[in-house]
Parts: C-alpha cells; structure tokens; sequence
C-alpha cells in the first residue's frame, strides 16, 4: 500500500489516490483534497454531503451512490454537480476520505 502526504499528513491511499483508512483523515486533509480536485473552497452545503457520506460509509463499509447522496441529503443531483463538478460521487468519496464508490469507472 502507497502512502502520501495530505496537508502534512502521511496518509495510506490506494493505486488511484483514494485513502484506505477512514480514521486517517481529517477537516484538512478535505479541505486540500477539494482543492485538487478544483473546489477552491468548502461551503455548508460540501460539508453537508461529505458528512453524510462518511456517516454512510462507516455504517455500510462503502462510499454512497450518487442516489443515496441525494436522498439522503435533499441535496438534488443537479445541485451535486454543481458542488462537485464532473463526477460528484467519486469526487466527494475522495474528498471524504472514503474508497472510490462501486460501479465508478
């Protein structure tokens, strides 16, 4: 398993830059991964779905679907797009910390 460092972090992360243990992460570590992604800065509503995603993901032991984000937040899937562009579900798993969802290519 590779690691590397996330806002001063060492960090274990998978072939694809996912990490690998939830308890690893943090606010920063986020925040920092947002930005790699382009998401300059995290509003309430990123919050929002990055805390329901890792409620999700330690209850079930996988990253949500896109359906499971919405229904599960109010957020539209309209909207998860507009806070997470070009793939909302495979970028907010990474930002929070989790394993890239299933079924994403």
């Amino acid at each position: 398993m590779a690691t590397r460092m996330i806002a001063g972090i060492e960090v274990q992360v998978n072939d694809e830059g996912f990490m690998t243990d939830l308890g690893e992460w943090n606010k920063d570590i986020a925040t920092e991964l947002a930005k790699e992604e382009g998401i300059e800065a995290l509003t309430e509503n990123h919050w929002k779905v990055i805390d329901f995603c890792r409620q999700s993901a330690t209850e079930s032991g996988s990253a949500p679907t896109l359906r499971q984000i919405t229904t599960g937040t109010g957020i539209s899937t309209k909207e998860l797009f507009s806070l997470y562009p070009k793939g909302p579900a495979k970028k907010v798993a990474r930002i929070s910390g989790l394993g890239k969802p299933e079924g994403c290519v």
